[in-house]
């Protein structure tokens, strides 16, 4: 026994003491995930009664954001700002970390390509003083998003119907939007579950493929959404950098503007992908099994496409203010974090 303690230095508290270093040493090796992880949950639970907002007025008729907020505390109080919020904490989380890690990998996989058939060496070029966008940055920054969304989609489509279907559960099994009674009747099944009652029932209902409903939607809405948005952002921070001078791209104001920036440019142009993608899923969610859910096509510039955007905006450029703000920061204080390699 004596000799066991003599091995292990002779104090438990030397076991506890290299545990800690060693978890510290992988914060800071992977302190993108980590900080990318933690920065996720903070935007997605301080900006979420703003996506509820958006999603009640994408899929059912209000006669504005005040309308929509009054008739949902009115009906289900504060809760219903936050009803689903579980599924997109955990999804969000999980496809911010997994996207920042793909974004990054493409990002310089497509600039070697680019060097090496062109001859033009695209990071080299961004890292130069005084550089703006070009062509070959953007179209880097915008394919690297763009693979990144597309991979992403597969774990993330599940979770947001999910999302969506908490979200708007009430507001389904409602007789004035659901009149028909055998709908009625699946509506009323998704009211007041938890989300992993709410996938058990669309499963139920549905099936294991229900819940890659509107995957279509999803798939072109993320793949050219992360697409602009990383190419929004990158270019934003480059033109901070040059304009503002050297640490420009660090200083908080510019890390707010760039991320509030590559919010709302991306959904600006995404937005009525979003909205049939909604209202395909919400309609989906009322029937059974095997039945035939009737198409909605992608309309641009009409009205009723355009529902709910001015939210949308906002709460993006919410969540991406804050997201990259805690980011940078968390990121810079790993990276700083002392580690005893002894």
């Amino acid at each position: 026994m004596s000799n066991s303690n003599e091995n292990n230095g002779g104090n438990p508290s030397s076991t506890s003491s290299e545990t800690q270093r060693y978890t510290q040493r992988l914060v800071k090796q992977y302190r993108i995930p980590v900080a990318a992880s933690v920065s996720s949950v903070i935007s997605t639970v301080s900006t979420f009664p703003l996506d509820s907002v958006k999603t009640r007025m994408q899929t059912y008729k209000y006669d504005g954001f005040v309308h929509c907020v009054r008739q949902t505390y009115e009906t289900e109080k504060v809760r219903g700002f936050f009803r689903g919020v579980t599924a997109p904490m955990a999804s969000i989380t999980l496809v911010r970390t997994v996207s920042f890690s793909i974004y990054q990998r493409a990002k310089y996989v497509y600039s070697d390509w680019i060097k090496a058939n062109f001859g033009v060496d695209v990071m080299a070029q961004v890292a130069a003083r005084g550089s703006l966008p070009s062509f070959w940055s953007v179209t880097t920054f915008g394919l690297a998003g763009a693979t990144a969304g597309s991979c992403i989609t597969v774990v993330a489509c599940p979770f947001e119907l999910t999302k969506l279907c908490s979200q708007v559960s009430v507001l389904m099994a409602d007789e004035k939007n659901c009149p028909r009674p055998e709908r009625k009747a699946i509506a009323a099944s998704y009211q007041n579950k938890g989300t992993l009652k709410t996938l058990r029932n669309i499963v139920k209902h549905r099936g294991y493929r229900g819940l890659y409903t509107g995957f279509g939607f999803h798939l072109m809405r993320d793949t050219l959404g992360t697409g602009i948005y990383f190419m929004t952002y990158e270019s934003g921070k480059q033109l901070l950098t040059t304009f503002g001078g050297d640490g420009a791209h660090s200083n908080p104001v510019a890390v707010l503007v760039a991320g509030a920036l590559c919010g709302i440019v991306s959904w600006a142009l995404i937005y009525p992908i979003d909205v049939a993608k909604s209202n395909y899923q919400r309609n989906s969610l009322t029937y059974s099994r095997g039945e035939k859910v009737e198409p909605v096509k992608i309309e641009w510039f009409r009205r009723n496409m355009y529902r709910g955007l001015g939210v949308s905006m906002a709460r993006s450029c919410a969540v991406n203010a804050v997201f990259f703000s805690s980011f940078e920061v968390l990121k810079k204080r790993i990276k700083a974090m002392e580690v005893d390699d002894k």
